[in-house]
């Protein structure tokens, strides 16, 4: 039978999900999802790849998530092994794309020369990664494996956020901020229910927001910027 704080937890869970999901499709609504609408540039093929990779993982995520919810823990299991393969391929492609990005001089409105910024996805994927790899040594764990999971769909929100209208013209600050706010609503959630926050929202959450000064602090030095340099040759 489950109790009510269980039952609290499970329905977190799925609305942040259902969240994250929302806020994948219209932060690329206008320049993936819906670009035919919008009329925006086409996409090369591998931006096309790139953004079907991604969009599996959020899908992957959400199901996942409805899988528990409803008590089906063997179905979640025998699918989770799909992470497994997907997430590797996730670094790989989004590495790619960085690099393509930082070639063509991309940066947001506001934000840094494109070589500082060039930090911001590379960080990104690195943080994912540590916390998919934990989530997946810690899977007979519920407790912690769910929560790092949830951590790791928030740690690529990012770019769905800075999308988001007129978050992008606010610059880094803005996109990281609000990204950040999902990290303090699981916090508080876990506070709610269970009257502590579990160390995995704790440490997992800390590992997230600390990593944004120090990629900054990071992209300044002239070690960093000669990596750049190199990486986009």
């Amino acid at each position: 039978m489950t109790t009510k704080p269980q039952w609290r937890q499970d329905r977190f869970f799925a609305v942040m999900a259902t969240i994250i999901a929302l806020t994948v499709f219209a932060g690329f609504s206008r320049t993936y999802f819906l670009k035919q609408v919008f009329g925006t540039k086409p996409l090369t093929p591998f931006f096309h790849l790139h953004g079907a990779v991604f969009s599996c993982w959020i899908i992957l995520f959400v199901v996942q998530v409805a899988l528990v919810r409803a008590g089906r823990t063997d179905l979640h299991r025998k699918l989770g092994v799909t992470a497994v393969v997907l997430a590797p391929i996730m670094v790989v492609i989004g590495v790619m794309a960085a690099i393509d990005s930082a070639r063509r001089g991309f940066t947001p409105p506001g934000g840094p020369p494109p070589l500082v910024f060039f930090i911001i996805p590379l960080a990104d994927l690195f943080v994912f990664s540590c916390l998919v790899t934990a989530g997946l040594r810690l899977r007979r764990q519920p407790a912690d494996h769910k929560r790092l999971m949830l951590l790791a769909a928030i740690s690529i929100l990012t770019p769905a956020i800075a999308r988001l209208p007129g978050v992008a013209a606010a610059g880094p600050p803005a996109f990281l901020g609000l990204t950040d706010l999902f990290i303090v609503i699981c916090m508080l959630s876990d506070k709610l229910v269970h009257g502590r926050i579990h160390r995995a929202f704790l440490w997992g959450g800390i590992f997230i927001i600390a990593s944004q000064p120090l990629r900054f602090a990071i992209a300044s030095t002239d070690a960093w910027l000669a990596f750049a340099r190199w990486a986009i040759r």
